[in-house]
């Protein structure tokens, strides 16, 4: 592979390691002025000044070159929470929320994921896969260059298994890597709600027939459960989680997003992957996910989307020791953004997270959380040369200049993705 060097660059800013950044940590950014990144054969093999580069590698004659003109260099967005295999569309809920309708009220009245869930089952596996790319053009225009995305919108087996093989079929030749979940235990399918024995069977179903043929597939890579009052207790949720860890699915959950249902206490307990939402997580959630090492996946534009004064308590989490990453949650009826510069705005002004930290929870934070931080998350030799330029003089305008798509350019495995 010919040599990709990226120069002319104002600010390398980029956090350094293989592990989750904590506390005082999560600000930890490395800021390298005047500087250049040597990439080979996908990877990483020169991250600093421009003047050290000439010394170490010589003059490159035969380098593709990349001019960064006065840019930023950040590593590639990952994106740990997505629901991106849906059809349908829920413009409507939108307008009724805007009316004062509620997230539950609307569920309640049949539409909610259950309207998603209608539409995906009726899809074909092929048009999962040409909605799917579309937005995943999007992410990549905004600078992510991974994600994680979830099953959840088929709730029974044919359809969550379709989801599942769309995820990959969407992954394959795009520049943006999916990492797939399965999340069967999203909600109650309508066919399981006729008795007060459905849920249970529906639980039973997933754990002994879903995860089982998921597994065998080697469809998805973490099992994943919406623990919330009115959708899985903690006790279900575990009986589901177990089941994945025992067919070697990584537990994540969906914890405490509308109110504490101890999903972040089970999150610790179980050593999962990563605590999502958490915007009705307790004290003690907060301190068993900080002594468990677990990641706490916010999702600032759920509470956006949906018009809640309340997010999720970034600062106590950080003060705590919590490893924070960010993520868009985008999905048709509670997130619908594929834009991380977006998430990263509403983490400085909602969450109170500074620059630094926005940028280690959408970065490295998040590819821990994904198992992928020892190959993607930072700008560091050995690394996989996942590279955003953004069209900004220092890394201090990602929030400064908001509103606007940041990204000039992107580099994915060391090529040229996407070139303004």
């Amino acid at each position: 592979m010919v040599d990709l060097l990226i120069h002319n660059l104002a600010e390398i800013a980029t956090p350094v390691g293989r592990e989750p950044l904590a506390g005082e940590a999560q600000g930890a950014v490395r800021r390298i002025r005047d500087a250049a990144v040597l990439c080979r054969d996908g990877e990483i093999v020169f991250a600093g000044p421009a003047g050290d580069l000439q010394r170490e590698h010589g003059p490159l004659p035969d380098a593709e070159r990349v001019d960064g003109a006065g840019g930023t260099l950040i590593p590639g967005f990952v994106d740990p929470h997505t629901h991106l295999p849906w059809a349908g569309s829920r413009e409507e809920e939108f307008s009724q929320r805007l009316t004062g309708a509620t997230y539950q009220e609307i569920a309640a009245a049949g539409g909610g994921i259950l309207s998603t869930v209608r539409a995906t089952r009726e899809a074909s596996e092929d048009e999962l896969v040409a909605r799917m790319r579309p937005r995943m053009d999007l992410m990549l225009r905004h600078g992510t260059t991974t994600a994680e995305a979830k099953s959840g919108y088929g709730l029974n087996q044919p359809d969550e298994l379709k989801q599942l093989r769309a995820i990959r079929r969407a992954s394959a030749g795009h520049a943006v890597d999916l990492v797939p979940t399965l999340l069967a235990a999203h909600e109650v399918p309508p066919e399981h709600r006729e008795d007060a024995t459905g849920r249970e069977r529906w639980v039973d179903q997933i754990r002994a027939e879903i995860v089982p043929a998921v597994a065998e597939a080697g469809l998805a890579r973490f099992c994943d459960v919406f623990c919330e009052k009115g959708v899985f207790s903690a006790a279900e949720s575990e009986r589901v989680l177990a089941a994945g860890v025992e067919h070697g699915l990584a537990p994540r959950l969906h914890a405490d997003e509308f109110v504490d249902s101890g999903g972040a206490e089970l999150a610790a307990r179980l050593g999962a992957m990563s605590a999502d939402h958490l915007m009705a997580v307790s004290p003690a959630g907060i301190e068993a996910l900080a002594a468990a090492g677990v990641t706490a996946v916010l999702l600032p534009g759920t509470s956006f989307f949906l018009m809640k004064r309340h997010y999720a308590p970034a600062r106590r989490l950080i003060d705590a020791g919590v490893p924070v990453a960010l993520a868009t949650d985008c999905n048709p009826g509670s997130s619908y953004t594929e834009s991380m510069p977006m998430v990263v705005t509403l983490a400085v002004f909602q969450l109170g997270l500074s620059i630094e930290e926005s940028l280690v929870a959408a970065t490295i934070n998040a590819a821990c959380c994904l198992g992928l931080g020892d190959r993607i998350g930072s700008i560091e030799p050995g690394k996989r040369a996942d590279l955003v330029l953004l069209d900004a003089p220092n890394l201090l305008h990602l929030g400064y200049h908001y509103g606007v798509n940041p990204v000039r350019a992107v580099i994915k495995d060391g090529a040229v993705a996407l070139a303004a």
